[in-house]
């Protein structure tokens, strides 16, 4: 398992499921506390590590009873969002692209398509992913690619 503090810096100490900034003082014993979790990938090999990534001590405890979540920011202004989560599962697993959701406007994609990206970093920390804004139809979708390594 790595430290702490080096996930911690990793992912800028931001919670993977809420977003949330995480108080790298407080006790680890605290629901807003940090924690470590890690999961196994479906492409990892036998014996490879686990990929890590930080939570609060309550997130990470309430995602085990729970499929997580992870919601898109409601100040942007994205219409028909995809599940993150059910996305990146599949782009990780087989590759390719998705449409994961429409902008009404090329600088509401922008800032779209830099939070996923963001988010993305501390979610799947272990896939490369690119966001592009197609323009189509009046609005501009945003296209969620898996690079593969």
């Amino acid at each position: 398992m790595s430290d702490l503090n080096e996930v911690g810096e990793r992912d800028g100490w931001r919670c993977w499921l809420c977003d949330a900034p995480v108080d790298p003082s407080a006790s680890v014993n605290a629901d807003q506390g940090p924690s470590v979790d890690s999961y196994a990938t479906a492409r990892a090999k036998k014996g490879e590590r686990a990929v890590e990534r930080l939570a609060h001590r309550a997130c990470n405890t309430q995602r085990g009873k729970t499929a997580p979540v992870v919601p898109w920011a409601p100040d942007l202004f994205v219409v028909d969002p995809a599940p993150i989560v059910a996305v990146v599962e599949r782009l990780a697993r087989k590759g390719g692209r998705e449409v994961v959701a429409r902008c009404p406007d090329a600088q509401d994609a922008q800032r779209a398509a830099d939070w996923l990206l963001d988010r993305l970093s501390r979610y799947a920390p272990d896939v490369s992913f690119a966001v592009e804004a197609q323009p189509g139809g009046g609005q501009f979708m945003l296209v969620l690619r898996a690079e593969r390594p």
